[in-house]
């Protein structure tokens, strides 16, 4: 069974040491996951699309 796992902006937050308003300002420039609708004044990220970020970025790809 493939698990996906959704991940609400404080967990975003910690796993990558980035700030809210960063985190939504790359996202306008398409340099980090766009978040998903959970609700009506709810979002999360895929888990998995932020973890393949975070390598992206270890392995020396563009971002701000």
């Amino acid at each position: 069974m493939n698990t996906k796992r959704l991940i609400r902006l404080n967990e975003v937050i910690n796993v990558t040491s980035l700030s809210r308003s960063a985190i939504y300002r790359m996202m306008e420039a398409d340099e980090f996951p766009k978040s998903v609708s959970i609700g009506k004044r709810a979002v999360a990220w895929e888990e998995s699309a932020v973890c393949q970020w975070i390598d992206t970025v270890l392995a020396g790809g563009a971002h701000d």
